[in-house]
């Protein structure tokens, strides 16, 4: 079993645009993330696909591998299929690491290819981290996400959930975060890219409420770690904070 690692990064970000090239530390924040990607065990190739010259060239010039990909995809999954179709025809595993995640944990996505070497019925994977007290469990950007006692995905959501009716009961509920850490087979990510978007999918905009709205089973893996991505620009002074510690 081959796997390889893609992170999808795209300039036109519409809360931060030009993302990936922002420097942190003095280094773009998309070689951040494929310099860790690539040291990683248990996967055999690591690539960022990019629909900007801009950032591959970056990408490039670094000395790591980088496709370009049409502009009119619109999810980083497609990026992966689109990349896994065309370029990784041998690889059977393909980890979606996001391009704004430059705190990845490379023992994660060690962690990852393992479950998929161990389980050969797993298709869709990903990632969630505990919440602690004092984190913003109503920030929408905070994606959460319950599952079932076998940590297989009930649903994912923007909102606080689950919702607790009673507030003197919210300390006996635990929310976990969604890491945006994705990985599928060959076979799953090429067919989901082909079907048609779903109702909960663009009223939450996110794509993995696609697959669940289908039937299909996420696999939950717990990290112990949270993992500070960016998604506007007052997140950048967390990542240096936790990058200089």
């Amino acid at each position: 079993m081959k796997t390889a690692v893609v992170i999808p990064a795209r300039y036109a970000s519409s809360r931060f645009p030009g993302k990936p090239l922002y420097k942190i530390n003095g280094k773009p924040l998309i070689l951040h993330v494929i310099s860790k990607a690539a040291k990683c065990k248990g996967v055999h190739f690591a690539a960022v696909a990019t629909d900007d010259k801009r950032i591959y060239d970056a990408v490039k010039s670094a000395g790591y591998n980088v496709f370009m990909t049409p502009k009119n995809l619109k999810s980083g999954t497609d990026r992966v299929a689109y990349v896994a179709q065309k370029y990784l025809k041998e690889y059977t595993v393909l980890i979606n690491v996001q391009g704004d995640e430059p705190l990845i944990d490379k023992k994660l996505i060690e962690k990852i290819a393992e479950e998929f070497s161990k389980n050969k019925k797993l298709k869709y994977l990903t990632v969630a981290y505990k919440m602690k007290s004092t984190d913003d469990i109503n920030n929408p950007n905070t994606v959460k996400v319950i599952f079932d006692k076998n940590y297989y995905a009930l649903y994912f959501s923007r909102y606080a959930i689950p919702f607790v009716r009673d507030l003197k009961s919210r300390n006996k509920v635990d929310y976990y975060k969604h890491i945006g850490v994705y990985a599928y087979t060959r076979k799953f990510v090429l067919e989901f890219a082909k079907s048609k978007q779903t109702k909960l999918e663009i009223a939450e905009s996110l794509e993995q409420l696609r697959a669940l709205e289908q039937g299909k089973k996420i696999k939950i893996i717990i990290s112990k770690k949270d993992l500070q991505d960016v998604n506007v620009i007052d997140d950048v002074a967390k990542v240096k904070k936790a990058l200089n510690n």
